[in-house]
């Protein structure tokens, strides 16, 4: 109820402010947020027709959320995630708060700035290049930024626009558990690619049409096959005697006693011109301590 009652306040706060703050926050916020809730969902039962309250109750969040949180404000694709949990939920004061804690504990959502979707990319291309070389080698060629301009939408919608309601539900679940990564949304992306991108390599395609290629995957892939295939590809990654030690953040803030096995692998540096750039140390005896904390526990 405490909660509730918080909500409550927040959207009394909201409207109780003054003719010029109304104007200054419609432009900024809450003309987006009109704009984009008429446009998400709206073939979904939940949403559809005209004059829908969920549609409206669905707006009201945003805005109260854009409030409550002006740092990070509304930015567009905070409706696609909102959408599935209001759904869910049926609540508009839970729907906030679950709306709350996906922004807060999520590395992957959030209005991500540019370096934390080049620490995204940094991360995927490093397990291409471990794990499915041909690809790797393909964007080499065509260039492997613009080459990875397709990756940008899974990331910052955590794939729903790629899948089935059940499947996107099924796999933000998986990544949001943070069981054994925090970043098992680049496996569930890795999985794609090793799964669909045979006409890609087939026919050696440029950035543009990879790009197309992929956004013409969206609702014709199979969630639950990606999730098996992912999640085998992340026993594989932890069964590596070395690892980059640009991909060492893949395996941080895990609860101790998660890892199943006793190999902890060595780290490798790469991308550094001498022994002291690297973290590391650059050699390949280096134990990520993490592993090693986590072996403790055991």
């Amino acid at each position: 109820m405490d909660m509730i009652c918080i909500y409550l306040f927040a959207c009394r706060y909201r409207l109780a402010k003054d003719k010029a703050w109304e104007l200054r926050f419609w432009r900024s916020v809450q003309n987006t947020v009109e704009k984009d809730v008429v446009r998400t969902d709206r073939s979904h039962s939940y949403y559809k027709g005209d004059n829908n309250s969920n549609v409206e109750t669905l707006k009201e969040i945003l805005l109260n959320y854009a409030v409550a949180h002006p740092h990070l404000g509304y930015t567009q694709g905070m409706s696609d995630l909102l959408s599935p949990i209001l759904v869910e939920l049926k609540n508009e004061a839970d729907a906030y708060w679950c709306f709350v804690g996906l922004m807060q504990r999520t590395i992957f959502v959030s209005q991500p700035k540019d370096t934390d979707m080049d620490q995204q990319l940094v991360y995927l291309k490093e397990l291409l290049r471990l794990m499915f070389p041909k690809f790797h080698d393909h964007l080499l060629k065509v260039d492997v930024t613009l080459g990875l301009l397709f990756v940008h939408r899974w990331i910052l919608l955590c794939f729903k626009r790629e899948f089935n309601e059940e499947d996107s539900l099924t796999i933000w679940e998986t990544c949001w558990a943070n069981v054994q990564t925090n970043y098992f949304h680049l496996f569930i992306a890795l999985a794609i690619i090793i799964l669909y991108s045979d006409d890609v390599l087939q026919d050696s395609l440029p950035s543009d049409e990879m790009l197309l290629h992929f956004s013409n995957l969206s609702h014709h892939m199979n969630g639950k096959l990606i999730v098996t295939k992912a999640r085998g590809l992340m026993h594989q990654f932890r069964l590596l005697e070395k690892i980059p030690c640009t991909t060492q953040d893949l395996c941080s803030s895990n609860s101790a006693g998660m890892w199943d096995s006793g190999h902890v692998p060595a780290i490798e540096c790469v991308g550094h011109e001498n022994v002291e750039g690297c973290p590391y140390l650059g050699t390949s005896s280096s134990k990520l301590s993490l592993f090693s904390d986590i072996l403790d526990h055991k």
